[in-house]
Formats: structure tokens, sequence, C-alpha cells
């Protein structure tokens, strides 16, 4: 039998969104493989962990990509951003929580790359006037992130229809971003 790296780390996102305190065993089980096969390809937790990183990472650029967040508006571009990162959202929940993965010298560089095309964002929505500015573009970014895993969580949940995902975070989201003008 093949060893499907992606079917793995998708199966591992799917246990670890719903229990992070997941074990190896756990995931292995989840993933319908060994524990021994599991251990092969990640040493352990973090390795796991770094991997799906990875994973959500790359899905995260190819929906900046695919939401062509320079074009139009900054708010119609924070619109297809959210619909776009909706099949990241759940593994993104699970990431955010993840300490290790924001400490020390091995922060990984695709985290800052796209802060900073979300700060982007938000600084130009701000120069247009279409966003308030006493609120700074990291703020906004570090909000996305938090409304774009805490829906995508109740979603996986149950407690969210996933075809209200984008109206629900888009609406919270630019509801408080918005700059209100007399």
């Amino acid at each position: 039998m093949s060893f499907d790296r992606e079917q793995v780390l998708r199966a591992a996102a799917t246990l670890l969104v719903r229990s992070s305190g997941a074990t190896m065993d756990e995931v292995a089980r989840a993933a319908g493989i060994s524990r021994a096969t599991l251990h092969r390809h990640f040493a352990g937790r973090d390795a796991l962990v770094r991997a799906l990183e990875e994973l959500g990472l790359r899905e995260c650029e190819a929906a900046v990509e695919a939401a062509r967040i320079t074009e139009g508006s900054a708010e119609e571009a924070v619109r297809r951003l959210v619909a776009e990162l909706q099949s990241a959202a759940p593994l993104l929940s699970f990431l955010i929580t993840e300490n290790q993965l924001f400490q020390g010298d091995e922060v990984n560089e695709g985290w800052a790359r796209l802060d900073r095309r979300f700060g982007e964002l938000f600084t130009r929505g701000q120069l247009a006037g279409e966003f308030r500015i006493d609120l700074t573009p990291v703020w906004l970014t570090e909000a996305l992130y938090a409304l774009i895993g805490s829906c995508g969580w109740c979603v996986v949940d149950g407690r969210v229809a996933a075809q209200d995902y984008t109206h629900m975070v888009t609406e919270l989201m630019l509801g408080g971003a918005r700059r209100n003008t007399p």
C-alpha cells in the first residue's frame, strides 16, 4: 500500500480541528494507517503540526491569489478573500491556536507573507477611505484570521451552515472595519 501524504494530512487536520489534543495513535487511526507508518513520515506531533502548517499556508496562499485582492475595491477583495479561504478555514482554526508555530526563530515565512498581503489589503482600504483608520492593518489582519478560524470551527462543529460562512465572516469583519462617513 502506498503512502498518500496529502490524504494523511487531511485526515489529521479533520481530527485535530475537532480534537486538538489528539494523540499520534488517534491520528494514525483516523488516517487509516499504522502508528509505525505515521511515525516513519512524521517523527512526532511537532513534525505533523509543521506539515499541517505547510499545507495550510499553501492553501491560504492559493486562496489569496484566487481572490485577486489587489483588484477592485478593498471591500470587494475582502469578500472574495473570505470566500476563497472557506476550504482552508477549519485547518486555519487549528493552526492559529498552535502557539508553537509562532514562537522562536523558526516562525514560517509563509505567515509573514500572508500577514503582509492582508495588511496591504487593509492599508489600501484605509487609503481609499473604505476602512477605519483608527484600527491598524495588523489588528484588522488578526481579526480576519480569528473570524475565519472561528467560523471554520463552527462549520466543522455543525453550529454554522457551510453556506452561511462567507456572509457571517464578511458582514462581521466589514461591519467593524468599514469607515462610516457622514
